[in-house]
């Protein structure tokens, strides 16, 4: 027992021993036989009370027949003597304890007595068989008329026959006893052989079955229990446990169903509103941790109830799959798609940093809808073809709301409220972002022909020497003058050209206006003036560049080495193998080279020793601070000491006071330029500027 109590517990099935089947069966099998072998020992006992009172009986009247003859001979001869010898024989045997013979009523012939036996056991004996018993035997005449002479009378003492049936009686019940507990402990034996060892194994092998795939491990039939109910149970517990399996497969597969039900849209397969919900929770904590915004776009379609009313539900069902599919792949791998119902769509889109990224995915969208879904006769006997449009409004995060439940709300109002307008079209949630966004769009593509419709122009801003305290040289900057929005401001205008294919042209178009202006200026007999011109990001990286600036040379006749072209930081470092490249190519032309808004961008000593340059911008962030912020003091001193190490001269920009230009005059500054000498202005006023300044 211990040792299956041991394999149980081995199985992860530990059972206490007073709950244990064998435990509990050992228990009851010998409890049981005690009972019964008690009882039978009992019952055999009573019958050996009767016995004993029937040999005590039987003894008694075999007495009396051995000593009725001499008793009688001696009442009928009256002869005490042989009375009283009749007597002393009967006292000799252990039972007999009085003796007499005698006529009744008269005295007695011969009597004979002693006491009774002191035996412990009397007080239990006497029970049973009464202390002493007394029997008695007429004493009659042989002749035929058998005349009565007198009475035989014995009184037996049961002690003798007390003792010998209480000695029986514990034999009785120990030899009952031992025969019950001995009967017991094999019937248990055979039961724990032919049921509760089986059981155990059977309990083993149920520890060997994983709940979750009950029927991967089959119960065994134990060996020689293969058709009694052993058997039988443990193939009913395989079909049970098969039965639970396929039972717990289906319901899994419904749970599962129910849950894709309750997150996917049935119809396009898309995640439905309460999946885009929780996705865009995390898609907010996400951009929350990386401090980046994201955009919430609201898509709803165009006249969707007229086609459906015009073909069919059907063909509705097809176009919103064919607008699911196509949406998909403006989904990025930190965004999510989704079908609110209806004709309601979402995009949600991570990473965007700024209000026109949002325009521009909405633009992609709205264009992309424009080429038409071709349905096949599969979804209609005829040939269909249908453009969709589509409304959209947008909500970004977190300056339009922090939580999903504003930004969704904010979007599906936003595209309600843009399709009461024009259609096929994108709205912003804040008008004043819609205004911008729609603003830079206009502008962006405007900007394709601003060229040709001469509403771009230069202007010029001197560059002032500290040397000669004259001008040496002057910067063209690019306005655009749109003929219905009026100036547009360069920082506005060139970040759009930037991100456009534009911006290599209109780089282009720069350069030879520069160049033209600069031809003039010399054959006005303006001579030794430098014509700083502003390279984008895009040309300093251009395969063309050295080509298109020795041609403008060669055109304009002008000298290399008055022309000064300024490259920005950022710019140069993007490529800055191609840059370097470039760079060479220029100074070996004779062009010179300048960083400028030095100090803002990387600020590597590294490329200002490798590259081939001639000169350091400071940025005008700097120079307008230098006298108040101690920090910008120290930078400036800073670069303008870097610059004479590195012999490179160094120009100030956006001087606007005599103390800053005397300030950074006294650091060692070579050049400056700034409204303290001239705003920006046109070639005319540049021309008189420098006649007067040389007059």
């Amino acid at each position: 027992m211990v040792a299956l109590k041991n394999k149980l517990k081995a199985d992860g099935l530990s059972i206490e021993r007073k709950h244990s089947l064998s435990f509990k069966l050992l228990r009851w099998v010998l409890g049981a036989a005690l009972l019964v072998g008690v009882a039978l020992s009992f019952m055999q006992i009573a019958y050996d009370v009767f016995v004993t009172r029937q040999l005590i009986d039987s003894d008694a009247k075999r007495i009396l027949s051995m000593f009725k003859d001499p008793s009688t001979q001696a009442i009928y001869s009256l002869d005490q003597d042989v009375g009283q010898q009749v007597i002393e024989g009967l006292l000799q045997h252990e039972a007999v304890r009085e003796a007499v013979i005698g006529h009744l009523g008269e005295p007695d012939l011969a009597f004979g007595s002693r006491e009774l036996s002191i035996l412990s056991c009397r007080s239990v004996t006497d029970l049973f068989f009464m202390p002493e018993r007394t029997y008695e035997v007429a004493l009659v005449g042989g002749n035929e008329s058998e005349e009565y002479y007198g009475d035989l009378r014995i009184v037996l003492d049961t002690a003798s026959y007390g003792e010998r049936f209480l000695k029986n009686s514990v034999v009785i019940l120990i030899s009952g006893i031992l025969r019950a507990l001995l009967l017991g402990l094999v019937l248990y034996l055979i039961y724990h052989a032919l049921l509760t060892r089986p059981l155990a194994k059977i309990i083993r092998h149920l520890g060997r079955i994983n709940p979750d795939r009950p029927a991967e491990y089959q119960l065994p039939v134990l060996s020689g229990h293969e058709k009694n109910e052993l058997g039988v149970w443990t193939r009913k517990v395989n079909q049970l446990l098969a039965s639970i399996e396929r039972n717990t497969h289906l319901r899994r597969e419904a749970e599962d169903s129910l849950l894709l039900m309750s997150q996917v849209d049935f119809l396009t397969g898309l995640p439905n509103r309460q999946e885009l919900q929780l996705q865009l929770d995390k898609i907010i904590d996400d951009a929350s941790d990386k401090q980046h915004g994201v955009a919430v776009l609201c898509l709803g379609l165009d006249d969707f109830k007229n086609i459906n009313e015009q073909h069919n539900y059907q063909v509705g069902d097809w176009l919103l799959q064919g607008m699911a599919q196509r949406l998909r792949k403006y989904i990025g791998h930190d965004g999510c798609l989704a079908r609110l119902g209806g004709d309601q769509f979402v995009i949600v889109q991570a990473g965007i940093d700024e209000p026109e990224q949002a325009a521009a995915l909405a633009q992609n969208i709205i264009d992309s809808l424009k080429e038409p879904l071709v349905m096949t006769q599969a979804y209609s006997p005829e040939f269909l073809s249908v453009r969709l449009n589509v409304t959209i409004g947008i909500t970004l995060y977190p300056d339009d709301g922090d939580n999903t439940e504003v930004l969704l709300q904010q979007a599906e109002q936003t595209m309600q409220l843009a399709k009461k307008g024009a259609r096929n079209r994108y709205q912003f949630f804040i008008a004043s972002i819609d205004m911008e966004m729609r603003k830079r769009r206009r502008l962006k593509k405007e900007l394709k022909d601003a060229i040709a419709s001469n509403q771009l122009y230069l202007v010029y801003q001197p560059q002032m020497s500290y040397s000669t305290q004259g001008i040496i040289g002057v910067e063209a900057l690019l306005r655009w003058q749109h003929p219905e929005l009026g100036a547009v401001p360069p920082d506005v205008f060139i970040p759009l050209a930037e991100q456009s294919s534009n911006i290599i042209e209109i780089g282009e178009w720069v350069l030879e206006k520069a160049c033209q202006q600069l031809r003039a200026w010399n054959d006005e007999g303006i001579r030794e003036l430098r014509m700083a011109v502003n390279l984008s990001a895009a040309q300093l990286h251009h395969a063309d560049l050295l080509r298109v600036v020795q041609e403008k040379l060669t055109t304009y006749n002008l000298d290399a080495g008055s022309l000064e072209l300024e490259i920005t930081e950022t710019g140069l470092m993007e490529d800055i193998k191609a840059a370097a490249s470039n760079l060479r190519g220029l100074r070996r032309m004779g062009v010179l080279v300048a960083i400028d808004d030095f100090g803002t961008g990387y600020s590597s000593l590294s490329y200002l020793k490798t590259l081939s340059l001639d000169k350091i911008k400071i940025d005008k962030s700097f120079v307008q601070d230098m006298l108040d912020s101690e920090d910008n003091a120290i930078i400036v001193k800073t670069i303008i000491q870097l610059s004479k190490s590195l012999g490179m001269q160094v120009i100030a920009e956006g001087v606007e006071t005599l103390e800053q230009e005397r300030f950074i005059i006294e650091l060692g500054c070579d050049e400056g330029q700034g409204y303290l000498y001239s705003k920006p202005a046109s070639a005319n006023e540049i021309s008189a500027l420098i006649r007067r300044a040389t007059g």
